[in-house]
């Protein structure tokens, strides 16, 4: 019994030793925990999204893009996402182009993978009209497997873009704060 105390104290000393030298290396090497600093323009504390303009004929495209920056931007409180009428600034996008192409097929020639590629052009304004960021033909690609059902290949379809909205509203935003 007595052993075993030993042992765990022993385990349990190590552990603590082993935390502490790692904080102290990690505070006395200039490496930071990055918190919420931010690289905004002074007097950007509020945006507006409106509704991404689509230039495909995908119907409702402009969609899961929008709604994917409006989550990503309400979600992270750095920025007060307002009306248009209200916000410091204006975030406007516009889908470009919407492709869908079949990537592999089965032994019998059917669909087993469709690719994704969206093209989206992104602008950060001020209220006056002043540029203060903008991305042109900032591309987005995905795949998603097909079925030989259509409405499941439309439910696929549909959750690939709603990731793509996600994963480049969240792309933007890392811009936004740390490399503006």
């Amino acid at each position: 019994m007595e052993k075993r105390l030993i042992i765990y104290l022993l385990n349990l000393t190590s552990i603590i030793t082993v935390t502490f030298l790692f904080f102290s290396l990690l505070v006395g090497s200039g490496y930071q925990i990055v918190g919420r600093e931010t690289h905004i323009p002074e007097g950007l504390n509020s945006i507006a999204i409106p509704t991404f303009k689509n230039q495909t004929f995908e119907p409702g495209i402009e969609v899961p893009f929008t709604q994917g920056f409006l989550n990503e931007f309400i979600l992270d409180r750095r920025v007060k996402v307002m009306d248009r009428t209200g916000a410091d600034s204006i975030l406007e996008g516009t889908v470009k182009s919407f492709n869908l192409h079949s990537i592999s097929y089965d032994r019998s020639g059917l669909v087993m993978e469709y690719q994704v590629k969206v093209i989206l052009d992104l602008s950060l304004r001020k209220r006056t009209g002043e540029a203060l960021w903008e991305e042109k033909d900032f591309s987005e690609i995905r795949w998603f497997r097909a079925s030989s059902d259509v409405l499941i290949n439309e439910a696929n379809k549909a959750t690939t873009l709603r990731e793509m909205g996600r994963l480049v509203a969240e792309r933007i935003r890392n811009r936004f704060f740390y490399n503006f």
